[in-house]
């Protein structure tokens, strides 16, 4: 499960850090970044294969959208929507995920992801798991547009979830698919099947730390969310 990110950065560092990506919407995404408490249904700049507008050419653009997965022919009372996440295992041939994951995959840029764990003496202990260099990264995400029935479209998208590496597994069986740089570019190209690169991320690249219970809640949006905490779980 993955229902919360950090970004630590500007738009514009963000934008530096994926320099191969052309800005496309930017400019709307003026007012999202930083942000450290990002949940769903929150607009985020994720990258995606569209034309640009420079060049005309179907190339990785930054684009705005939805953290919440709704198909384009999708009824919109189905409960099962929005998706949030979506499984690496039956992404392929799930009727809801399989035609975004086969020609709509997206880059998700973040600093940084929560998660909970339970704990006999507090409850559900908030950590948050980020690179050990502490640089920005991709999680693998499904984007779709919905034409909302008032007549707007809307973009959203999904994190791709696998099962946990062995840090993960402290706290959780499941984790986001990260990608490395150097498969960026494969996840957005026309594979129609690039199953090989959901799998989980190498442990000894990341790390995970506990923090406050200030996350907890939506309305603390400051960078003191993700500072640690001295916690002894054992104690």
């Amino acid at each position: 499960m993955c229902s919360r990110v950090y970004i630590k950065e500007s738009l514009d560092e963000l934008a530096r850090s994926f320099a191969f990506a052309g800005q496309g919407e930017l400019e709307a995404l003026a007012d999202c970044l930083p942000r450290y408490n990002g949940a769903p249904r929150q607009v985020y700049p994720i990258i995606i294969q569209d034309q640009m507008r420079e060049t005309g050419t179907v190339a990785p653009v930054i684009a705005a959208a939805v953290w919440g997965l709704v198909p384009a022919l999708a009824n919109s009372r189905d409960r099962r929507l929005p998706l949030i996440n979506v499984r690496c295992e039956n992404i392929a041939t799930d009727g809801l995920t399989g035609p975004a994951y086969r020609s709509r995959r997206c880059l998700i840029p973040v600093n940084g992801f929560f998660e909970w764990n339970y704990s006999p003496s507090r409850g559900k202990q908030p950590y948050a798991i980020a690179m050990k260099s502490d640089v920005p990264f991709a999680l693998a995400g499904i984007w779709e547009v919905w034409r909302h029935p008032v007549g707007i479209d809307i973009r959203s998208f999904a994190v791709i979830t696998c099962p946990a590496n062995e840090m993960m597994q402290t706290i959780s069986d499941r984790m986001p698919v990260i990608l490395r740089r150097k498969n960026y570019e494969r996840w957005l190209s026309a594979d129609r099947n690039p199953a090989d690169l959901m799998k989980p991320y190498p442990t000894e690249l990341m790390t995970i730390w506990p923090i406050g219970m200030a996350v907890n809640s939506l309305r603390n949006m400051g960078s003191e969310i993700i500072d640690p905490i001295v916690w002894h779980p054992n104690a």
